[in-house]
This record gives structure tokens, sequence and C-alpha cells, in this order.
């Protein structure tokens, strides 16, 4: 049950995708309330910057939506990506109007034609468009990093319960790390990619058995 078939100590070939930081999930109808927005669009500037500089290729990505939509909708102000990220350079850019980034573009191909085997994502929403894209990309064999700090979530409350955005957030987080992607904060990533060390990734059985107490290993929790 290992997260992919990719050997620890291979040397990761990295795109790093940016979605949906836009206007919406700050200044708009859809704020984001936990981690703190204001914080974690910074950790996403980082991660641009240290991709860059590291010959990374970004792809930024942008939901858009009908002229008439509540939410994202085209040319609105909402729509617009962020000031700071929309001020960074990137490689690629993709529109989409579902959760996840591939089934609407050329996503797929991109990345294989340069030969990108772990895709790092970043942006909104942690379970929604974050958690889409990061099963997708594991479904077509991509090895896939997830900056929980450079993510966020909103609360719902809907036919099913309600849920706080911090608990929307922190469990996908852990449900992610134990099979889908290495969750991590964006300081270890930068580590990661400067140093060349892999990230810590898990699997199912460890996981659960950790939580049953049949497990005694160390492991720290995500920080958000």
């Amino acid at each position: 049950m290992s997260t992919n078939a990719k050997p620890q100590n291979a040397k990761a070939r990295r795109a790093l995708i940016v979605i949906d930081v836009q206007n919406e999930y700050f200044s708009g109808g859809l704020p984001i309330e936990y981690p703190d927005p204001r914080r974690s669009v910074i950790n996403i500037d980082i991660a641009m910057d240290t991709a860059h500089a590291a010959g990374i290729p970004v792809v930024v990505v942008q939901q858009t939506s009908a002229a008439d939509s509540p939410l994202f909708a085209i040319n609105s102000d909402g729509w617009q990506l962020h000031p700071t990220v929309a001020a960074r350079p990137h490689d690629h850019y993709l529109r989409k109007t579902l959760p996840s980034a591939y089934p609407e573009t050329d996503l797929a191909q991109w990345l294989a034609a340069r030969g990108i085997d772990t895709l790092t994502v970043v942006g909104y929403m942690t379970h929604n468009c974050d958690a889409s894209t990061i099963n997708h990309a594991l479904h077509k064999g991509t090895a896939v990093e997830f900056l929980h700090d450079a993510s966020g979530s909103v609360p719902y409350c809907n036919q099913a319960g309600f849920a706080s955005a911090e608990e929307i957030h922190r469990v996908f987080s852990v449900v992610l790390q134990s099979r889908f992607a290495a969750v991590m904060s964006t300081a270890d990533w930068v580590r990661s990619v400067t140093t060349g060390t892999p990230p810590v990734r898990d699997n199912i059985f460890k996981s659960n058995q950790r939580a049953r107490g049949l497990l005694k290993d160390e492991v720290a929790p995500v920080a958000s």
C-alpha cells in the first residue's frame, strides 16, 4: 500500500501546481478560514519563488465559472488571480471548471513531455480542488507532495452535518498522508528541494496501526 512505485532515493523531477489562488478566497464570497489565508498565501509565494530559483516548472490554475455564477464568475474580481500569484512567473497556465486540474486541460501531457514524476500541490481548497487533483495525479502514476500550510479550507453545513474549516483541513491532510501524497510544511518542502532529502511518505496500514496503538514508531502530527 505504498503511495507510489517511485524509489525513496530517486531524485524527484518536480512541477509545482498552484491551484485557484484567486480573490474569491480572500475578498470574495468563499473566504478561506483555516489555515489563515494571509499566511498560506505567503507560503504559496515562497513555494513559487523556490521553484523558480530551482528550475522547477510552475503551473498556475484558475477556476472559471459562467458570468452569472455566484462564485468565480469569469472576468469578475473574485475570478482574478491573487495579485502576488499573478505577479510571479509561471511556465504554464490552465483554466478549469471541474475540481481536478486534469480532465479539461493538457496537464497530463504537459507534465509527461517534461518528464515530471512528482507534482507539488499548493492552493485552494484542500478538500476540493487540491484533493481532486492529488487523487487524479496518483491514479496516473505521479508521486504527489501537498504543502498543508500553503492551502486551506472553508466550513460546511449541509444535510450530512457541520464541519469546521479546521476539521476539514486537518482530516484531509491526515487522509492524504496515509496514501495519496507526502504532506509537509512549506519549510520542509524548501529543505527537500535544496538538499535533495526525500519527504516522508506513509501508508494506510501503518497509519491505521498507529491509530489503534499497535505501532509505536515516532510520528509527529502535521502542524497547521
